[in-house]
């Protein structure tokens, strides 16, 4: 105001001035971004549902699913019988612990992990939506959504039920898959480290061990 400028903000009407107009004002806005989101929701449906696909399936476009899995899923199962632990959402749930939401929430969430791509603040924000979908896709609770509901959980509430299927059809088929031995669990292994010896580099890791080392060496 000294200089004669008078700045405006554009920002919702109830931050400032009549309580009424705001309320209008913020349900306009509100309407607004809903219809964005639904269009944006329809262009990205396909794409969201192949990834959902392609991670919830044994057998996908000619691709196998890695010992590893089906390993580490027998193991889980195993240590629920020894224990007495019958109940299938527990053992439902361990293996989202051990997969989905360990690994590939991680993944969806941060692609800069796996490609060489910047991630704006917009597209975190959309990543976000789907790694939210996908972690209550792997949930066993009941989806309990109202008119308080985040707008980015009601966008695909009616999604939710279909993808915790595929989730529990992709437990099942690989409960239903032949066990894998000690022996041929050690030979996969052994063949992933012969593959990919060449893209390791051993003074690298020694170094990066080192300079954890070097930090913490009182605590370590």
């Amino acid at each position: 105001l000294e200089s004669g400028v008078k700045v405006w903000h554009l920002v919702k009407n109830h931050d400032h001035g009549d309580q009424k107009e705001g309320d209008r004002g913020s349900k306009m806005v509100s309407e607004i971004y809903l219809t964005r989101l639904l269009a944006t929701k329809g262009t990205l449906q396909k794409f969201v549902d192949d990834l959902f696909e392609t991670l919830f399936s044994t057998v996908h476009r000619g691709s196998a699913l890695p010992l590893a899995i089906k390993y580490m899923f027998d193991f889980l199962d195993e240590q629920a019988d020894k224990h007495g632990i019958h109940d299938t959402d527990v053992r439902h749930t361990w293996k989202s612990n051990c997969l989905p939401l360990r690994f590939w929430v991680n993944v969806i969430k941060n692609p800069q992990f796996v490609f060489d791509i910047h991630k704006g603040s917009i597209t975190d924000a959309c990543l976000s939506v789907v790694a939210q979908t996908f972690m209550d896709s792997c949930s066993t609770s009941e989806h309990r959504l109202g008119k308080d509901s985040p707008s980015n959980k009601l966008l695909y509430a009616k999604d939710i039920p279909s993808y915790k299927s595929w989730v529990e059809r992709y437990y099942a088929d690989i409960a239903k898959l032949p066990a894998i031995s000690d022996q041929d669990m050690n030979a996969y292994l052994a063949e992933q480290s012969r593959l990919h010896s060449a893209e390791f580099n051993m003074l690298s890791a020694l170094n990066e061990i080192y300079s954890y080392v070097s930090k913490y060496s009182e605590e370590v």
